[in-house]
């Protein structure tokens, strides 16, 4: 990996992907549940000792054919939601001029079609000059919107890997698919300097909840020991002004975390929030996707949680695994995330993969269900 690479590892890592590609047996997929010992890191930050394990099967969206070179350099960072029939994904493309936030669509999840680029670069000056990337959606009353993650700061070329300051924009759609118009006007939130998000306050998974909005949005800060990643809650009751930041993260900033996916499991009332862990092995980087639960979205526990997908159980990528994204598919959740493939830990050229998982969830307990 060269130091561009090196660099932007050691300070966080979200973005989001997708592309086509692919075809496999659904198969004998389904999840397991297992007890698994700790991994330790050599800075002693928390391991998850069990898993919920899903299913792995493997790629279904290869980057390096969208339009217009889109994903040129790598396709990673996915938000994937279904609207009809229709399963979308926003995924982050690195193409010759940098990371832009595009689409893929599929009516199975495995066989995707390209559209390319649904955001452009902003201008110089502006706060997503450099990269208008990982967009979540969010349907409300007819209505659509997006909050994107936006920074004037990246890697050297070619890779172009955006760099702190990440932002949350804003942008509306006619539909799902778009077309995507941005609001300069609205300023979701911003960094604060001296705040756990002074170099990270990008966007995340929306929910409903007790008449306002909550985003669990994801947070860093910088000093002398490190970065130092986490979730918090993002509140508003009109999605076109500023939300209100919580004064305390979700979950400690030791617990190395960034992205949301939530699902809400009406069998036992319980929400799981998946995201991504930053492991530590010379350098940072994405190495595994967690789940926490919760009854209470606004009460979290940073014992409650376990590996969902890391290399014991990814069928293609042993050390890397990227952000996930979760989609109700009948009996099952849809698990998609991104990874590099074999021993890499890189950002670039990272392909898209799925996995399962059974429904209902059901929190796991050691030595099994």
């Amino acid at each position: 990996m060269n130091p561009a690479d090196l660099d932007t590892c050691r300070v966080v890592q979200h973005l989001w992907v997708v592309a086509m590609v692919a075809g496999m047996s659904l198969v004998g997929i389904g999840a397991t549940w297992a007890q698994a010992g700790p991994k330790a890191y050599p800075d002693g930050r928390p391991a998850a000792a069990l898993r919920m394990e899903a299913r792995d099967q493997g790629v279904v969206l290869k980057h390096g054919d969208g339009p217009g070179r889109c994903d040129e350099l790598g396709a990673r960072d996915v938000w994937a939601f279904n609207a009809g029939d229709t399963y979308y994904m926003h995924y982050d493309g690195a193409g010759p001029k940098g990371w832009l936030s595009c689409l893929a669509t599929s009516r199975d999840l495995v066989h995707w079609t390209k559209k390319g680029p649904i955001l452009d670069f902003g201008k110089p000056g502006d706060p997503d000059s450099r990269s208008a990337s990982y967009s979540v959606t969010y349907h409300d009353r007819g209505k659509w919107h997006m909050f994107y993650l936006g920074t004037p700061n990246t890697s050297p070329a070619p890779d172009l890997i955006p760099a702190f300051p990440y932002l949350t924009l804003k942008a509306t759609g006619a539909g799902p698919g778009g077309p995507w118009t941005k609001r300069p006007g609205i300023t979701p939130f911003a960094c604060v300097p001296g705040t756990y998000y002074s170099v990270t306050a990008s966007p995340g998974h929306i929910v409903q909840h007790a008449g306002e909005y909550l985003m669990f949005f994801s947070a860093a800060s910088v000093d002398a020991a490190g970065t130092h990643r986490t979730i918090s809650i993002a509140r508003t009751k009109d999605l076109n002004t500023p939300w209100k930041l919580d004064d305390k993260p979700i979950l400690p900033p030791t617990e190395q975390i960034e992205n949301t996916s939530l699902y809400f499991e009406p069998a036992d009332k319980t929400w799981y929030l998946f995201t991504n862990h930053i492991g530590l092995d010379g350098y940072e980087y994405t190495d595994a996707v967690w789940v926490y639960w919760t009854k209470d979205l606004n009460r979290w526990d940073p014992a409650n949680k376990a590996v969902v997908l890391d290399g014991a159980n990814c069928t293609w990528s042993r050390r890397c695994i990227g952000l996930p994204s979760v989609v109700k598919v009948g009996n099952r959740l849809a698990l998609i995330y991104d990874a590099p493939g074999g021993d890499s830990g890189s950002h670039m050229r990272r392909d898209v993969g799925l996995a399962w998982l059974d429904l209902p969830l059901r929190i796991p307990k050691a030595g099994g269900r």
